[in-house]
């Protein structure tokens, strides 16, 4: 495929349904607080199998089978704000199993809001799926967590969950953004308001999800389930259980599109949707070089949809899966005509277990900017200061627990156990503190771990603190668990009760069964 012929796939806003559209209406009693938290906007999102051409050459022009949301991957973005709850019901309309035609994936799905502060029956647990001809209403407060304006959150997404077909089911297409705003991260940089930021909003604000997918001869998306390492001379041909690498880099579900983009900042919020590969990324234009970097830097102001205390500048920025950075990117460094790219300098182990170590310094491209003169004025800004830290209070503290990541006889363990639905691995006492310290056992492996309903703080890796200018000193929701290492997390339990899970975001693990159900 040749890059940067398709242009990005910019997805379209999500518009709300008049409430009578819902047949049967929602049931009140179904959820949590849904009388505190009236919905005031309805929502509707039909789940089917469709044709989505990656790309405009042969054999991608054909359309490749995929899944999605109202007919389109990745789905809607929503832009839903805090103190206006909302409903979203999703209908399942996938082709029974055999019947359709992405013959890797289960047409049985739970859509998970990552990481929403939302109630268990509405957050999409891997447990709570629904089958075609079957709806799920999800309710969704927007509040943030303890009702402290410091846990407000910014860049959500939605993905299928599904019980042990997690990763072949996103990676068929069920993904999408869920953006928050308030009146801090108004989406607005005209906002008068002394409080709002003014970063740069509408057409200058625009999500990006990075997934590798592999297709056959035939332009058609396919799931690698054999392991491709030779064993002793032979193909070994086991159950890929490492990761799942692609062989084409795609962003919005484009290969390696090119973005017209002015001279002026945007604010992308880059996305990795997996399912296995992490990203190393930098900005590179025409004329850079080593010794003159104009414009080639991210100004990281969030990560994990947290806005950070004050912005960061980097030249590279790491995406493990499921993990987000919102970024500056401020064009006017560069010359109207010139290009700059997105590159990836992570080089992979071919069965996706983690990074090799080595930095692939030429990179691959995953997309291209286009710069061309400025419609008008910038009138957005970058502040000095964002979102302060919630206090971390130690007396709060009811337990501690060690999580130790481990692989044994071909599967993916966590103390040593598999994930079993019906067993409760942590018992958490609501409104209270727990740290807890995630270890990784093996040397060669890494693990993304994700943990749902509520944002932790780092307080050490290996038994050291997080150093200042990092972007892990902030509210995250997943760990980058490397190579025979400890991290320590503080975090609170508040607001809903329920049953809630952990696990890692290679999403190939998690479905080999890394996940515990903590309640």
């Amino acid at each position: 495929a040749t890059p940067f012929v398709a242009p990005l796939n910019v997805m379209p806003i999500a518009k709300p349904v008049d409430p009578s559209f819902l047949v049967p209406p929602p049931l009140p009693s179904a959820h949590q607080r849904y009388n505190e938290f009236l919905p005031q906007k309805i929502y509707y999102q039909r789940i089917s199998e469709f044709r989505w051409v990656y790309h405009p050459e042969y054999p991608y022009n054909q359309g490749s089978w995929s899944w999605g949301f109202n007919g389109i991957t990745p789905g809607e973005t929503f832009h839903a704000r805090y103190g206006e709850p909302l409903l979203i019901r999703r209908a399942n309309a996938l082709p029974p199993v055999e019947q359709g035609h992405v013959g890797f994936a289960l047409p049985s799905v739970t859509i998970h809001l990552h990481n929403g502060h939302t109630a268990s029956e509405s957050d999409g647990i891997p447990q709570d799926y629904f089958d075609p001809g079957r709806f799920w209403d999800h309710h969704h407060a927007n509040f943030p967590a303890g009702f402290d304006p410091r846990e407000t959150m910014s860049t959500l997404w939605y993905h299928d969950h599904r019980m042990d077909f997690t990763g072949p089911n996103v990676y068929a297409g069920l993904t999408g953004f869920y953006l928050l705003f308030d009146e801090r991260d108004s989406g607005n940089e005209r906002d008068p308001s002394s409080r709002a930021f003014r970063l740069p909003s509408g057409k200058y604000d625009v999500p990006l999800i990075l997934h590798d997918v592999q297709f056959d001869a035939n332009g058609q998306a396919t799931w690698d389930f054999l392991n491709p390492t030779p064993v002793g001379g032979l193909p070994n041909e086991t159950y890929a259980t490492n990761g799942m690498l692609g062989d084409r880099f795609t962003v919005n579900r484009i290969i390696q599109p090119h973005f017209k983009v002015e001279r002026r900042k945007y604010r992308f919020r880059i996305l990795n949707g997996g399912p296995s590969r992490l990203y190393n990324l930098s900005l590179r234009s025409d004329s850079s070089n080593r010794s003159a970097r104009r414009g080639e830097k991210f100004t990281v102001i969030s990560t994990d949809g947290n806005m950070l205390t004050e912005p960061i500048e980097q030249t590279n920025i790491e995406v493990w899966v499921a993990q987000r950075h919102d970024v500056i990117v401020d064009f006017s460094a560069f010359k109207s005509g010139e290009h700059v790219y997105l590159v990836n300098h992570m080089e992979m182990d071919p069965e996706g277990a983690g990074p090799t170590g080595r930095d692939n310094e030429a990179g691959d491209l995953i997309m291209r900017f286009d710069v061309g003169d400025a419609q008008g004025t910038d009138f957005s800004r970058i502040p000095d200061r964002l979102r302060e830290l919630p206090p971390i209070d130690m007396s709060r503290v009811r337990r501690r627990r060690l999580f130790v990541f481990d692989y044994v006889n071909g599967m993916w363990t966590i103390n040593g156990k598999l994930m079993n639905p019906n067993r409760v691995d942590a018992a958490i006492e609501q409104g209270s503190a727990e740290i807890w310290t995630l270890r990784n056992a093996g040397n060669s492996w890494v693990h993304p771990i994700h943990t749902h309903f509520e944002e932790f703080q780092i307080l050490e890796v290996n038994g050291k603190p997080v150093p200042r200018g990092s972007t892990d000193r902030s509210r995250k929701d997943v760990v980058s668990l490397g190579p025979n290492q400890d991290v320590t997390f503080y975090g609170r339990w508040r607001d809903f009760y329920g049953k809630h899970v952990m696990h890692c975001h290679n999403v190939v693990h998690e479905d080999h069964a890394m996940m515990i159900r903590w309640d």
